[in-house]
């Protein structure tokens, strides 16, 4: 779903900063090769991910959900000097896609990757974040938000992808529609918790941004 024109966002694009060519190749072989391209975070939307980054300087992130690593590359340009990015997800087919491009970036040092059930990892990571980017299953949305808050620094940001669900969460609710039954509860979640200040940003999907008080 389009929430804005397409011309809209084109001209939106436009005058937002470029793709880096990095960025430009990851994507283009994303549609060329890999399930799903809609996935991917795209021009637009990696620089809003970029730009926030960099306005936090995080030296922690954790991202769940990397699908083929191009939201990673974006919110890895904020890191401090010796920063670290903690990526994972569950698909062990886009491993190596994912370490071809981290290996090609600056920040192929910093970023590490992580296979498996993000509940079970998180845990083992032994740190405090600044920036969380939340992109993997959503019915596990409310679960990953309570593992997280605890690991955060204070002021550090929770961000919260495709929160708006191609405009589900505005009709009736199928009975087997686990997926928006969950973001709804995880959208009213974020508004209602006393722990974080959220904003409901309608880039794209839908992105929330929450600050850990």
């Amino acid at each position: 779903m389009h929430f804005i024109s397409e011309a809209l966002e084109d001209y939106v694009a436009a005058h937002s900063e470029n793709e880096p060519a990095l960025l430009a190749a990851l994507n283009k072989e994303t549609h060329q090769k890999i399930l799903q391209p809609r996935m991917l975070s795209g021009h637009f939307q990696g620089r809003v991910l970029s730009i926030l980054s960099k306005l936090i300087r995080p030296n922690a992130i954790l991202e769940i959900g990397t699908y083929t690593g191009y939201a990673a590359l974006c919110l890895a340009e904020g890191l401090t000097e010796n920063g670290t990015l903690d990526t994972i997800d569950i698909n062990e087919e886009l491993f190596d896609f994912q370490r071809k491009y981290f290996d090609q970036s600056e920040w192929k040092d910093q970023i590490h990757q992580h296979l498996g059930n993000a509940l079970e990892i998180i845990p083992t990571l032994n740190k405090k974040f600044d920036l969380v980017f939340i992109d993997a299953d959503k019915e596990n949305y409310i679960n990953y938000f309570h593992l997280i808050v605890p690991l955060m620094n204070k002021g550090g940001v929770i961000l919260s992808d495709n929160v708006l669900w191609s405009g589900k969460i505005l009709e009736t609710v199928k009975a087997n529609d686990k997926s928006t039954k969950i973001l709804l509860e995880y959208n009213q979640l974020l508004k209602d918790d006393p722990r974080v200040e959220t904003v409901l940003l309608p880039i794209r999907d839908g992105l929330t941004v929450s600050r850990v008080l």
